[in-house]
This record gives C-alpha cells, structure tokens and sequence, in this order.
C-alpha cells in the first residue's frame, strides 16, 4: 500500500467511526425502549398534553402577518446593536472614512425605522 492507498484507508475508517458514533446511540435507545418500557399504546397515552390542558381543535394557528413584520423589524434593529458594538469600542482608533461609513449605515437605519413608523408596523393593534 502506498502513502495515498493508507489516507484514504484513513478516510474510510473515520467515516466509518462517524457514523458509528452517530447511530450507537440511537440503537441503544431503541434496544433500551423494547427491553424496558411497556408498550401501552391508547387515547390517553397517544394524547399530546400540555400544561395540564386538554388539546382542543387545530393545531395549527394562523398568525396575522403583523407579527411578522414586527418580529422583522426587532430583527434589524437587534442586528443593528450587533453592528454598532465593535464600533463603539474601536472608535477612538478609526480613520474619517470609518467614522463616515458608520454615520451612512446609521442613517439608513433611521430611515427604515421613519419607513416602518409611517407604515404603521410599529403600532401594536
């Protein structure tokens, strides 16, 4: 075998090893469940239970798409403190062109919000 032969021997080996270490797990929760657990399947059982409440009607909920947007909006103004961090810290050291560039993204930040004020996806119904 040559050097080329043995690392793709290696490759295969650690592929191997990868999915072992995945599925062993999973095997012995399922070797686990048949040995341990009763099965006592029925309607009290199967029933999805949440905080002592009775499940009644649909599970699917249809949301007004408000919410969406004013999850969105969170969204880009959360990013925005991300964004703003670094360069609150590092502002001392930062040339003109830096400080510019923050002072544009800032302002298109101010209009987005001015856009979603006047749109109304701020006032809560």
């Amino acid at each position: 075998m040559g050097g080329t032969d043995q690392s793709y021997l290696f490759l295969l080996v650690m592929g191997v090893v990868a999915v072992l270490f995945c599925l062993t797990p999973l095997a012995l929760a399922r070797v686990w469940a048949l040995l341990v657990s009763p099965a006592k399947p029925g309607d009290e059982k199967n029933a999805p239970y949440e905080c002592g409440i009775r499940s009644v009607g649909e599970a699917r909920v249809q949301f007004h798409s408000g919410y969406y947007l004013y999850g969105l909006v969170f969204l880009v103004f959360d990013v925005e403190a991300l964004f703003l961090l670094p360069f609150a810290v590092a502002y001392t050291s930062l040339p003109v062109g830096a400080v510019v560039a923050m002072l544009i993204f800032l302002l298109l930040l101010v209009e987005g919000l001015v856009w979603a004020w006047r749109k109304g996806v701020l006032h809560w119904q």
